[in-house]
């Protein structure tokens, strides 16, 4: 579709996030590759694209453009997300309804975001060295793990439900005291985080953290040093940076 031509049918206002009006993002591309344009209202500016509305809702691309746009807006600066999906009827009215209503609670929401990014630390086990822990550290699970080893794969025994009652009882515990830790290791240098448990076998915890951005090569160090301590056992990921979406958000449009 050529520069700056609306699509053909009944459209509408995708919106991104909110940022500062000032010193915008470069140049975007959204949702049908179509631009991103900033809908100016004082000191704020609402992300948006013009999209037509005879669409399938929710498709994965549109899931994907929207996160690329919030998290290259965040790159460029502050930003509140939107959630996903978010659509209003044309450019006006996300000045009337959005922009003008929230403008001093969006000015100082960004400002308090300002110089500061999230990340996300992911922390997994190593499931089978783990399981090895489990069973040498509870007698009665290792007991019962020795007299059913012989059962047939898929048999229905008291013994297998007692055993994946144990074990999963006793990797939770282990989760409970290895998310901790990594948590400990993650707040000294955290503005705020948001804690997520694990789940399954492998999963022991994320932590969505907020960090000033002078404190980035701090969190890494901490995280590298925690990594070698406990590498036999957990993985650790550091993911990001990202927009805020733990943190902040466009809360009356969300």
């Amino acid at each position: 579709m050529p520069e700056g031509r609306e699509p053909a049918g009944e459209t509408g206002c995708y919106v991104y996030g909110v940022v500062r009006a000032a010193g915008g993002p470069p140049p975007l591309r959204g949702i049908d590759d179509e631009p991103v344009e900033l809908v100016v209202h004082g000191d704020v500016a609402a992300a948006t694209t013009v999209i037509a509305l005879d669409r399938p809702p929710g498709r994965r691309a549109e899931l994907v453009a929207h996160t690329s746009v919030v998290n290259a807006l965040a790159e460029a600066g502050a930003v509140l997300p939107v959630r996903f999906g978010s659509i209003m009827a044309d450019r006006d009215s996300v000045v009337d309804e959005m922009l003008a209503p929230d403008h001093d609670y969006f000015v100082q929401q960004l400002a308090n975001l300002q110089g500061r990014r999230q990340f996300t630390v992911r922390a997994s086990y190593v499931a089978d060295q783990v399981l090895a822990e489990v069973v040498q550290s509870h007698p009665e699970i290792a007991a019962l793990r020795s007299r059913t080893r012989t059962l047939p794969e898929g048999s229905v025994h008291p013994d297998l439900v007692r055993l994946g009652e144990l074990v999963s009882r006793a990797v939770d515990e282990t989760r409970d005291h290895d998310a901790q830790a990594v948590l400990e290791a993650v707040s000294p240098h955290a503005l705020d985080v948001v804690v997520k448990a694990g789940s399954g076998v492998d999963g022991v915890v994320d932590i969505a953290v907020l960090v000033e951005d002078e404190h980035i090569t701090d969190l890494e160090d901490a995280l590298e040093v925690f990594a070698e301590a406990v590498h036999e056992r957990i993985r650790l990921r550091l993911l990001g940076p990202v927009a805020p979406y733990e943190f902040a958000e466009a809360a009356a449009w969300a």
